[in-house]
């Protein structure tokens, strides 16, 4: 919680000082006043004008002390980690994503929903990590740079929609952005995890090639090969059986992984994927390492303030009537 603490509480101790000397001084004789007839009768305080005075002294007194006290308030603890791990969800976006053979439950959903849901709750989990959001189709686009709010790549990526950058599956391209902006950080770790359900057809950079890179700059990728694979589809006067997955390039993906020293997945419904996101938890766990610190601001210049407008105050009391 947010307090105020006196960092030279010690200085409080000043507080009745000039009491005790008025105490221990020995009191002065009154002279006598020496009355000349030419001069103008001198103005004295009031009685009630000396009483003001001593009031406005002894709180000039006490926010004295109370700023050589040093003031200081204490914000809210803020938890960091020393050595984060920049963690990149590379996704495909290609209008085979809008396919419906996602299992949930008794319905299917289509395989973008499907990935929305299970990394939303993969990317609560990831804190300490610095997350980064890149989508690939015709290209690929950074959507998110590393950041450590994790808020904001759950936003974006909720925002995705098919066709926003085209149709087809640029893996290669996908896989060489990710690198890239690993590259301007300079975290410990690099993970990335590079969800796709067809094969390179768009893109200048090849998957293999850009994995080569990747592991040039110590980069572990994870693969996900989403589609359901064999399942029936009801025509209208039977049933038959077609394979959704029938575009997934599973031998690249694989490549991919073993390269850079990831690992490949296949995810045939949502629960699968649930899984695989739980094992990749695992075998990349969150840094347990953190520091934790206080923001703070030095507050001994509001009781200064005030003590010099009271000396200031003071000033006036005394020079009209002296």
């Amino acid at each position: 919680m947010t307090h105020i603490e006196f960092v030279w509480w010690w200085m409080l101790f000043c507080l009745p000082l000039p009491f005790v000397v008025r105490w221990l001084a020995k009191p002065t004789q009154p002279r006598a006043a020496i009355k000349l007839n030419y001069l103008p009768p001198a103005e004295t305080l009031t009685h009630s004008t000396q009483w003001s005075a001593k009031i406005i002294a002894t709180l000039l007194w006490c926010f004295l002390v109370l700023a050589a006290a040093r003031p200081v308030w204490y914000g809210d603890p803020v938890t960091t980690q020393p050595k984060h791990r920049d963690m990149m969800l590379v996704v495909d976006l290609s209008y085979s994503m809008s396919q419906k053979d996602m299992k949930d439950g008794d319905k299917y959903i289509d395989r973008l929903t499907a990935v929305k849901h299970v990394l939303d709750h993969f990317i609560d989990q990831r804190k300490g990590d610095r997350l980064g959001l890149v989508l690939f189709a015709d290209h690929a686009y950074l959507q998110t740079p590393l950041t450590f709010d994790r808020s904001t790549v759950k936003q974006q990526l909720d925002q995705t929609v098919l066709k926003l950058i085209g149709t087809q599956t640029a893996i290669g391209e996908g896989i060489g952005l990710a690198t890239k902006t690993f590259i301007d950080g300079n975290a410990p770790q690099r993970v990335m995890i590079l969800l796709s359900d067809g094969s390179n057809t768009a893109g200048v950079l090849d998957p293999i090639k850009a994995a080569e890179i990747a592991k040039k700059y110590h980069a572990v990728i994870y693969t996900v090969g989403i589609g359901a694979g064999e399942m029936l589809v009801r025509d209208f006067f039977m049933t038959r059986k077609v394979n959704t997955a029938a575009d997934l390039d599973e031998k690249t993906l694989k490549k991919i992984a073993r390269i850079t020293g990831g690992q490949y997945f296949r995810a045939r419904d949502k629960k699968e994927l649930q899984t695989i996101y739980q094992k990749i938890n695992e075998l990349q766990p969150v840094q347990k390492a953190s520091q934790v610190w206080r923001p703070q601001d030095e507050w001994f210049r509001y009781p200064l303030t005030v003590a010099l407008c009271l000396s200031l105050v003071l000033l006036v009391i005394r020079r009209k009537h002296v």
